[in-house]
């Protein structure tokens, strides 16, 4: 028994290190998809949510989510204020310090996730503001609701085994509620505003998918076969999600590419997330295929109703958490981990735990959706919210943080003066060429 303890806690304090890479690995992945002008902003949108997130958390985050039940709604926050009580080595440490490491990474992913749809526009200091209040009053009551002890969510019996309706839906909606309070960017969308770093996004996205195994296989709390059956299916969905994406592609626009292979193998993480320890094999495959074509089809609808998401945070995230999550009322199948009434249609259950399922998404993304918005809003009146027209033009990196990621100036002039007076100009112009 020890053993397996020791081994329990190994793996997750392994995972949760993993868990906490995904959040640099997001900064690169939305830092390439920027303008130049806006990557550092980005990187520090994603590293400011784990600085903020990280003291909130163990302050008084942790018990609001899992403290003892008040009404199904919140977990007592004064229960382990400051962790009082679980800063000892006794015990369970799968239930002690070792869940508030593994589960601090959750939420600051998920916090971290809302900053992709207002990129370019919105000032660190008011996002920190809506971040702390928006991690307070929505992400940590809604961890409770979907994996505290009396949860409503939980208790309802949703399935949501690593975060599809608590993480991806939650963020979603968020975006989406905080973009239709911040506004459009400057020359949005008759603007290209194409990735300035494609390599960027593909690297973000090995290192979120990398990190996804501690997210997913981590959540089964133990080195087990549960473990073992979150990592097969979570590589599994993710394949399929990826050539999904891309087929989709290849059949709206005629080319398959760099961006929507990253794009595809994110949305099949997020799609797996709720599932992957509820699902076989083909129930991964069709989890993971689906949220490949219908997101690639997804982000293109800021463009119809008229919505600025950056980053396609509700396109992806948004929806392939609703795919994930629903789909789980059609292909779940208790024959995996053997838990009573987790059998979808497919497998000869009754509607019920569609219905479940389809509640939680719906109850959890207006929630979020709405009180993002009014958030939003506070955060306007308080700190202006967005930087001004001439600082977004400009370029937010320099407005916000009095930096640039690449001395284009700096590299002109030492390159001229390397070659002579004669190739100076040539090689000055040729560098403006490739940079503009």
């Amino acid at each position: 028994m020890e053993g397996h303890v020791e081994a329990s806690t190994a793996w997750l304090l392994t995972s949760a290190a993993l868990v906490l890479l995904m959040t640099p690995g997001l900064a690169f992945f939305y830092g390439g998809m920027v303008r130049a002008k806006s990557v550092l902003n980005m990187l520090m949108m994603c590293f400011g949510a784990m600085g903020l997130v990280g003291v909130l958390w163990v302050v008084y985050g942790y018990s609001t989510a899992y403290g003892t039940d008040v009404a199904g709604l919140v977990g007592n926050p004064f229960d382990h204020l400051g962790l009082s009580g679980l800063m000892t080595p006794e015990g369970d440490p799968t239930a002690g310090t070792v869940d508030v490491a593994f589960q601090a990474m959750f939420a600051i992913i998920t916090t971290a996730l809302i900053a992709g749809a207002v990129a370019d526009r919105m000032r660190f200091g008011s996002w920190l503001l809506f971040a702390g209040l928006w991690v307070t009053l929505v992400y940590f009551p809604v961890a409770h609701w979907v994996w505290g002890d009396g949860g409503w969510i939980d208790e309802l019996g949703a399935l949501d085994f690593a975060g599809g309706t608590a993480v991806h839906v939650n963020a979603g909606a968020a975006a989406l509620g905080l973009v239709l309070v911040l506004g459009k960017r400057v020359g949005w969308p008759s603007e290209p505003m194409k990735p300035h770093n494609l390599p960027f996004v593909m690297l973000g996205a090995g290192l979120l998918w990398f990190g996804w195994f501690g997210f997913n296989a981590g959540s089964a709390y133990a080195a087990d076969g549960v473990a073992g059956i979150a990592f097969v299916n979570t590589v599994t969905a993710t394949c399929a999600a990826m050539l999904a994406w891309l087929l989709a592609e290849r059949l709206r626009d005629g080319r398959a590419t760099s961006l929507g292979a990253a794009s595809g193998v994110v949305a099949g993480l997020v799609a797996i997330t709720p599932a992957c320890a509820y699902v076989d094999t083909w129930g991964a495959l069709v989890v993971g295929a689906v949220a490949g074509a219908l997101c690639a089809l997804a982000v293109g609808l800021k463009y119809r109703l008229g919505f600025d998401d950056s980053l396609d945070v509700v396109g992806v995230h948004l929806v392939g958490g609703l795919v994930g999550t629903v789909l789980l009322g059609f292909v779940a199948t208790s024959s995996v981990v053997g838990e009573d009434g987790s059998d979808g249609l497919f497998y000869g259950g009754g509607a019920g735990l569609l219905g479940v399922q389809v509640l939680s998404v719906v109850a959890v993304m207006a929630y979020s959706a709405l009180v993002a918005a009014v958030l939003g809003l506070l955060v306007k009146v308080l700190t202006g919210g967005r930087v001004s027209h001439d600082a977004e033009i400009s370029g937010i990196d320099e407005a916000e943080h009095a930096e640039s990621a690449y001395d284009f100036a700096g590299a002109r002039g030492g390159r001229a003066a390397s070659v002579g007076t004669g190739a100076s100009t040539v090689v000055a112009r040729r560098l403006e060429e490739s940079t503009s």
